[in-house]
């Protein structure tokens, strides 16, 4: 085993920068499917805001495929690490089998559901008249790229923790240039609008599965998935699922919380202000992003480490990505405090859109480095195996917080405003008594040990 590949080798903190630099570029590239379709559906001639919030309405759908994707990566991937780091490259082989087969047969599985039932769906999510001509012509075309896309995302994890993570960036980087490229000419060139972006989006998403599945099947990978591993063990299933279901309730209290959001201010802002959230959306998708590559980076790291018994380096990879991820998070936050109109700007040309937004945006992300507690003991409890502490804490900030105060706030006469002041609430509350527990609980037994 190579240094590259033994991360009980070597300085923590080097390790995680080694992988955590490219997973964030793996993660920003990724972020460019999504994002740049906004940006030019944002920028559409005549379609005003109108546009720009019927992809609003898509987002729970497409984080409730995500939900699914975290569901078997992020449970298959730190078992995966901690095998890898114990010696049993048997059952870290199995693990990858079993993590593609539940990938694939869940996402055939979503694409017929979703695809049958979108017309309530989306009006049961805040839909008008108006906004659901744009959502249905995305979401048809976005979901035949649902294998694609939980492919990609979910089995990503494995080519990491092995120890290439580059070759991991590359897995999106491909696909998201392609859809950088595809998009203005399906969008603007062929005037297939919404239509358009969908489609230069599955496509990428098809050259980017192409990628990864090649890689983990072949001879540069240390394990591949292997035919005799395809057949699902379920009690090894359970497993994966059972660590898996912090990340699967993570997004799927996202979707959650999304479906609340948009249903709330369609009632008390109209189409404009859930045109509004999905730019908030957007930034905070790129915004979080370094906090949430350096996390998800010291995963294999942790896990690995914690397989081999070194619990000193353990705790010291935690230190680390929380004081990095505080630093950053509050430089971020003084980035929206100064720039509110230059980020929403990105977004859209719609003057009533930016106007209402800078307040909405200032509101939304108050004390944001308080994701950075929530990031940093999520992680932890998710790498060491720890899922029982992973779910309550996502459970806690999405559902038992946000969710209800989206409705409450806004009942009590703060309107549109409640539904922003949401966030910055559950990010407090959660992250800090994520964080506070996360030390009590597994780091001093750590340092002790």
């Amino acid at each position: 085993m190579t240094h590259s590949t033994d991360f009980s080798k070597g300085k923590v903190w080097q390790n995680i920068v080694a992988q955590s630099i490219p997973l964030i570029l793996a993660q920003l590239v990724q972020l460019l499917y999504n994002v740049v379709d906004r940006i030019y559906i944002g920028h559409l001639p005549g379609a005003d805001s109108m546009a720009l919030t019927g992809i609003g309405l898509v987002f729970p759908l497409t984080t409730l495929i995500a939900a699914f994707t975290f569901l078997f990566g992020t449970g298959g991937t730190p078992l995966f690490s901690i095998a890898r780091g114990a010696g049993e490259e048997t059952r870290a082989e199995k693990i990858l089998g079993n993590t593609f087969s539940l990938l694939l047969g869940t996402s055939l599985v979503l694409l017929l559901f979703c695809y049958l039932f979108r017309r309530p769906i989306l009006y049961l999510f805040g839909a008008s008249d108006d906004s659901y001509v744009y959502a249905d012509a995305y979401l048809k075309i976005y979901l035949i790229g649902t294998s694609f896309t939980m492919l990609t995302t979910g089995l990503n994890g494995f080519i990491n923790a092995q120890g290439f993570p580059r070759t991991g960036m590359l897995t999106t980087l491909l696909g998201a240039l392609l859809n950088l490229v595809l998009d203005p000419i399906f969008i603007f060139g062929m005037n297939m609008g919404v239509s358009g972006a969908a489609l230069a989006t599955i496509l990428s998403q098809l050259v980017s599965c192409i990628w990864v599945l090649k890689f983990l099947t072949g001879k540069k990978a240390l394990m591949r998935i292997k035919s005799n591993c395809l057949r699902i063990d379920w009690k090894l299933a359970r497993e994966i699922m059972t660590l898996g279901l912090s990340g699967f309730i993570m997004q799927g209290t996202n979707c959650l919380v999304q479906v609340v959001c948009n249903a709330t201010l369609k009632i008390y802002g109209g189409d404009l202000y859930v045109g509004i959230m999905t730019v908030i959306n957007s930034a905070r998708e790129i915004l979080s992003l370094p906090v949430s590559g350096i996390t998800n980076g010291a995963q294999p790291v942790l896990g690995y480490n914690y397989g081999a018994q070194e619990y000193g380096k353990v705790c010291q990879g935690i230190r680390f990505t929380a004081v990095l991820g505080i630093v950053y998070t509050l430089l971020a936050w003084l980035l929206v405090l100064l720039s509110p109109h230059l980020l929403l700007s990105v977004f859209t040309e719609d003057t009533a859109m930016i106007e209402a937004g800078v307040s909405a945006l200032r509101l939304y992300f108050f004390g944001f480095f308080f994701m950075a507690f929530q990031f940093t003991g999520q992680s932890a409890f998710t790498a060491l195996g720890y899922s029982r502490h992973a779910i309550f804490f996502s459970l806690l900030r999405k559902a038992v917080i946000v969710a209800p105060l989206t409705i409450l706030l806004p009942r009590l006469g703060l309107g549109v405003n409640g539904v922003f002041l949401a966030e910055p609430v559950s990010n407090a509350i959660g992250g800090l008594a994520c964080f506070v527990t996360m030390y009590f609980t597994l780091y001093r037994k750590l340092k002790k040990e």
